[in-house]
């Protein structure tokens, strides 16, 4: 299960409405590297492949690749600004190690 905050869904609909695709749907996924060892991708894809597991979060389709789900499950998406600007923040409890910068993050094996 994936979810996303209030500010999240409404970040993420804004960014479909400015890219004039209200078909893309989001997909989260990670990959080897980073402080931590992992890091968060987000991205929008109209695409879904074989394994990937798709969620409805408050309308909005949110698609997983089958090698990111069990470092993503449970995941919150949430989208703050702050005096630095806006970026969507992730609160993974599968994390047992984060990096300052918020994108880093380590699962225990």
């Amino acid at each position: 299960m994936i979810n996303l905050s209030k500010a999240a869904v409404e970040e993420i609909r804004r960014l479909q409405l400015r890219s004039h695709n209200l078909e893309a749907r989001l997909r989260l996924g990670v990959k080897a590297g980073g402080c931590s060892e992992l890091y968060y991708t987000i991205d929008f894809d109209e695409a879904i492949n074989p394994g990937d597991r798709v969620y409805d979060c408050s309308g909005l389709s949110v698609i997983v690749d089958e090698q990111s789900f069990n470092s993503l499950n449970e995941l919150t998406l949430d989208y703050s600004e702050d005096l630095m600007g806006g970026g969507f923040r992730f609160h993974n409890p599968k994390a047992v190690e984060s990096c300052g910068c918020g994108n880093s993050f380590r699962v225990e094996r």
